[in-house]
């Protein structure tokens, strides 16, 4: 249902329910005639007709875009010139249908509770009018903004894939040239990466199991090409393959590994992965490199690439400040880079 049919149906309920719930009142009082039930259609239709008007000033005049004070002030005098034209609308009402009780209704308390009644009244309709505006603006605001990271997060993907998918096409054809019969595995290992690649590139998030079955195949391709150079461990508790992770995150970080770490080696290095469960069922995930960064220790090598840059931005986008990303010199040997995963975005049931 659109905002303009919902609001007319919510108008003409509104003011109709007023009308009859102050129709039965008034008939376990003193009983209740035609006269009466004109009289309080009549103000009912009065307040439908003037808090429209009141809703085409706010539209018309841009009141969304005032600031806070401004809107208060405006919407504090509207109110009170709506309850004063309702109290001289009640008093004709009153006065065409023949109930007008000119010693009583007149009277200055009188008036003034009467005021005061439609001020409740009207200050009611606006509470409601503008708490829905903003409710409904907040929603789009947050709509449009999840649509924009959508839109950045398929950027940063695409920027990773094609880099992704070289390295390993490079993998292979020093397996094919060196040594022939273990080609066909390796192909095979590709085609998985390849796959893998088209079928997260669709994804927020996927199974830590699926990330660390292609990060296994990427390293068998690179420790065939690197022989003896290239060492690589894992430790990884149990429950973590019962987490999401961003796609290609943990790719992303061993790939980075090889290129600024192992490669510049001579003598090659170790890549270790370890993954754990924190105390507050947060995922942790360790990935520690042979090599060093460039500048003073803890500080983020520069020449890392884009790949790192776009997984910190990955994990902002996806998380916000509930992720944590560090990379830093471990020691004299060993660069870490050290990821922490919120539980209550990632655990699966």
């Amino acid at each position: 249902m659109d905002r303009s049919r919902l609001y007319w149906i919510l108008q003409f309920l509104g003011w109709s329910s007023f009308a009859v719930i102050n129709l039965f009142f008034v008939s376990l009082i003193r009983g209740i005639t035609s006269v009466q039930i004109g009289a309080y259609l009549s103000l009912g239709a009065f307040y439908f007709l003037s808090t429209h008007y009141f809703r085409h000033i706010i539209k018309s005049k841009g009141w969304f875009d005032f600031n806070i004070s401004k809107l208060l002030i405006n919407a504090l005098i509207a109110l009170l010139a709506l309850s004063f034209a309702n109290v001289i609308a009640t008093i004709l009402i009153n006065w065409i249908f023949g109930i007008l009780r000119v010693q009583e209704d007149l009277k200055p308390i009188v008036l003034l509770v009467n005021m005061f009644i439609s001020f409740l009244y009207y200050t009611l309709w606006a509470m409601m009018y503008f708490l829905y505006h903003f409710l409904e603006n907040y929603n789009t605001t947050l709509k449009y903004q999840a649509k924009i990271n959508e839109i950045k997060l398929n950027q940063l993907r695409s920027q990773l894939n094609p880099h992704f998918i070289f390295n390993a096409l490079n993998s292979v054809r020093a397996l094919v040239d060196e040594n022939p019969p273990k080609s066909k595995e390796a192909i095979t290992q590709l085609s998985n990466i390849l796959r893998y690649s088209l079928i997260m590139d669709k994804k927020r998030t996927i199974d830590f199991s699926d990330e660390i079955k292609i990060v296994k195949d990427y390293l068998d391709l690179e420790t065939i090409r690197f022989e003896e150079r290239l060492s690589v461990t894992y430790e990884i508790e149990e429950q973590a393959y019962y987490y999401k992770i961003p796609p290609m995150m943990l790719q992303t970080i061993v790939e980075n590994a090889i290129k600024h770490g192992i490669s510049n080696r001579m003598k090659g290095g170790l890549i270790h992965i370890k993954c754990t469960i924190g105390l507050a069922d947060d995922l942790y995930i360790s990935v520690k490199n042979s090599g060093q960064l460039k500048g003073s220790a803890g500080r983020k090598n520069d020449g890392s690439g884009h790949g790192i840059s776009n997984t910190i931005q990955r994990l902002k986008l996806i998380y916000g400040n509930k992720a944590n990303f560090k990379m830093k010199n471990f020691d004299s040997e060993f660069v870490v880079t050290e990821i922490k995963i919120p539980k209550h975005y990632t655990k699966l049931d």
